[in-house]
């Protein structure tokens, strides 16, 4: 069992002066941004500090989005692998992904500051979705910065967000995904700053965005303890377990465990895996890890998970790797539709691209030193699997 670190609990609170994580995070942008970013924590942090806030967001959270979210034992799998595998079902969330729980809280917020527009950027296309979604509810407009590639193979969620009164940008330059989707979004904001609020999808961006949205998905990580407190003869699992791009559902996972002995995995793409592959640097106004070149120029990532599809990680995964209180590992592109199907077949779920790097690592450790026979297994399913079925029909197909 780990060692439970004072640093990593104490760290999971608030992030020292200038939202930094030990060495990372921060706030890197143009001086016409921080005096927005500025504007954004003073207001995060008032209204952290309401009461009523906090009681419409849960309010909200459980009338519009239907939490808590189940944990569902996966007992079929559980007796193939010989270890007791536990789902967090961020998948039966509205709107299909964890993406919710973040946005309902900067979409509450946005209004609370009087701004009349959201901007974000998305992969998947969940937080575009869970945007969109927001905006609707509180009589916003929304506009959606997304990769012309992630376009091309999320056109449900695009359909979606579309009928939910979105504008959907295409960014057509560089690797045309995620990573330049946030470049877009971020270049707009600087011109709208005024009257559009900025919804980060992720625990990444310039301070305090990465704090603000792991405070806004920490739901998840308390709905889950007090879960596996109620399921669990040991109240705490050994192993909690989540799939990792910029990292917000499971630095919300984390959040709940951080305190215990529980392990925490990280489970990244082989082809965007920056806290494996990746080198301290700066990237959409964050130091974290990222990947890139000897020069500091940004690599490209790839995944067959439009979410995961990203060179940088959130800041305070990196410190929680620096500190080794959480463990970072990959799995790669074949490994994911087995995993997938597996699960399906076993449990009747079908998950999204990214939840299934979470479920493939625990298939591919299960019975080995990482996860040892009887082993009691948290995963947190950050999504539903929907929007992936055209591609996979479409892989099939040939």
């Amino acid at each position: 069992m780990t060692v439970v670190n004072v640093a990593a609990r104490t760290m999971m609170a608030e992030p020292v002066a200038g939202g930094r994580f030990g060495e990372f995070g921060g706030r890197y942008v143009p001086e016409s941004l921080v005096s927005a970013c500025a504007e954004v924590e003073d207001a995060f942090r008032e209204a952290w500090s309401d009461a009523s806030f906090r009681h419409r967001l849960e309010r909200l959270r459980a009338v519009h989005a239907g939490r808590p979210t189940a944990l569902t034992p996966a007992a079929n799998l559980s007796a193939e692998l010989g270890v007791t595998v536990l789902l967090k079902r961020e998948d039966l969330a509205h709107t299909g992904s964890h993406k919710i729980n973040n946005v309902l809280g900067q979409a509450l917020l946005a209004h609370r500051m009087g701004r009349r527009r959201l901007l974000a950027e998305t992969g998947a296309g969940q937080h575009g979705v869970a945007t969109a979604t927001a905006a609707a509810l509180f009589g916003l407009d929304a506009t959606v910065f997304m990769g012309e590639r992630d376009i091309e193979r999320q056109q449900l969620n695009v359909f979606r967000m579309t009928m939910l009164g979105a504008e959907i940008v295409a960014v057509r330059s560089g690797s045309r995904t995620l990573k330049d989707a946030c470049n877009e979004a971020m270049r707009h904001w600087v011109t709208a700053a005024h009257d559009s609020y900025y919804c980060v999808g992720s625990v990444m961006g310039p301070h305090p965005y990465p704090w603000m949205v792991r405070e806004f998905q920490r739901v998840i990580g308390e709905e889950a303890r007090a879960q596996c407190a109620a399921e669990l003869p040991m109240a705490v699992p050994t192993h909690v377990v989540a799939c990792v791009g910029g990292g917000s559902n499971a630095a919300g996972t984390f959040a709940g465990f951080v305190d215990t002995p529980a392990r925490l995995i990280g489970v990244e793409a082989a082809g965007g895996a920056a806290m494996s592959g990746g080198t301290p640097g700066i990237v959409h106004g964050y130091r974290s890890r990222v990947l890139q070149d000897e020069h500091g120029q940004v690599a490209e990532a790839h995944s067959i998970a439009p979410g995961l599809d990203y060179p940088g990680v959130g800041p305070e995964h990196a410190y929680l790797g620096d500190i080794r209180r959480a463990r970072y590992v990959t799995v790669t592109d074949d490994e994911v539709v087995p995993a997938l199907r597996r699960l399906a077949r076993t449990e009747g779920i079908l998950c999204a691209l990214e939840s299934a790097h979470a479920v493939a690592w625990v298939l591919r450790a299960a019975g080995t030193a990482e996860l040892p026979t009887g082993s009691t297994v948290l995963v947190t399913l950050s999504g539903r699997g929907d929007k992936d079925m055209p591609a996979l029909m479409a892989a099939d197909a040939r």
